[in-house]
C-alpha cells in the first residue's frame, strides 16, 4: 500500500511522533512531543491584513493583543467579535472591528508576513519599521526586587507546553508580590507577549509587570509600552534600541534575569 501523507498543517498546539534517539552509543525508538506552528491570518472586516506563524492556542487572546500592539485598535471595546476558522492551509482569525478603526487600517494597510522571532517583517519604510507609541500612559507602579526573583523561581513550572516540547517561549503576568497570575506560550516570543497582553486586556487591570523567557527587543518594549505596563523583565539581553525606547517611554527594562541576579537597563527608580 502507498504511504498516506499526513496533512502539512496541524491544528493543535503540539503533536506526538516516533523518533530515533542516539545516546551513549545506543539507538532507541521513542515517542516525542513537538510544538506546532501554523500560519494564522489576521482578517479585519473581511480584509486580510497579516499572516503570522504561531502556535494554535489562545488565538482569541493573540488576535486582541496583536491588534492593540499594532495600533489597529485603541481599546478592546473596538473589537466586536472574533471567529476562529480552521482551513487546510492554516487558521483565519476573522475579526469585526469598529468602522473608524477599519477605515484607518485601510489608509495604512500594508502587506506583512510574520515569521517567528522577527518583529519588523513586511515594513515598507524606515518610518513604518520604527514606530514609537503615541500618548503612552505607563502605570506608576513600584516593585520590590524580591518580586522579580520570586517570579523567576516559579515561572518554569508554569510553562506546560515548554516542558512537553522544549520549543516555546512564554510571557508571564506577575503580581507586585511576585506571584505569576497568567502565562501564555508560543513558538514566537512576540506572539507569546501578544497573547498575554490580549488576555490581560480582557480582564480587570491589576498592577504588575511582564516577565518573558526571551531577549528584550525593541518591539517587545514597544508592545508593553502601548499596553501601559510599567516593567518588562527578560531572562536574556536587551538590544541597545530596546534600552533607548524604554528610556523614552518610561518603561523599566530588566535583562539577564536569572537565578539570583538581574541587570536594570532603564528606569531603575521603579525597583526598590
Amino acid at each position: 500500500m502507498p504511504d498516506v501523507k499526513q496533512p502539512l498543517i496541524a491544528q493543535t498546539e503540539s503533536s506526538r511522533l516516533m523518533v530515533q534517539k542516539w545516546q551513549a552509543d545506543e539507538l532507541k525508538s521513542l515517542e516525542d512531543c513537538v510544538a506546532e506552528e501554523v500560519p494564522v491570518a489576521m482578517i479585519y472586516n473581511g480584509i486580510s491584513h497579516a499572516v503570522m506563524l504561531a502556535t494554535p492556542q489562545d488565538l482569541e487572546d493573540f488576535a486582541l493583543g496583536f491588534s492593540l500592539a499594532e495600533g489597529i485598535l485603541n481599546s478592546p471595546k473596538e473589537l466586536y467579535g472574533i471567529e476562529v476558522v480552521q482551513q487546510a492551509s492554516g487558521i483565519e482569525l476573522r475579526m469585526e472591528i469598529a468602522s473608524e478603526r477599519f477605515s484607518q487600517l485601510k489608509d495604512r494597510r500594508r502587506s506583512m508576513t510574520g515569521r517567528t522571532g522577527c518583529g519588523l517583517c513586511g515594513a515598507e519604510s524606515l518610518e513604518q519599521a520604527l514606530r514609537l507609541p503615541d500618548d503612552v500612559n505607563i502605570t506608576k507602579d513600584v516593585f520590590d526586587k524580591a518580586a522579580v526573583l520570586k517570579a523567576l523561581k516559579n515561572a518554569a513550572s508554569q510553562q506546560v507546553l515548554q516542558s512537553e516540547t522544549g520549543a516555546t517561549h512564554a510571557s508571564f503576568w506577575v503580581h507586585p508580590n511576585g506571584d505569576v497570575t497568567m502565562v501564555r506560550e508560543d513558538v514566537g516570543r512576540h506572539n507569546a507577549l501578544d497573547k498575554l497582553l490580549g488576555a490581560r486586556a480582557k480582564q480587570v487591570t491589576e498592577a504588575g509587570f511582564v516577565l518573558t523567557t526571551s531577549r528584550a527587543s525593541y518591539e517587545m518594549v514597544q508592545k508593553v509600552a502601548v499596553a501601559g505596563v510599567a516593567m518588562l523583565v527578560a531572562i536574556s539581553a536587551p538590544t541597545g534600541l530596546a534600552v533607548r525606547v524604554a528610556e523614552q517611554c518610561g518603561v523599566t527594562l530588566v535583562g539577564f534575569a536569572r537565578f539570583e541576579q538581574f541587570v536594570v537597563y532603564a528606569h531603575p527608580e521603579r525597583l526598590v
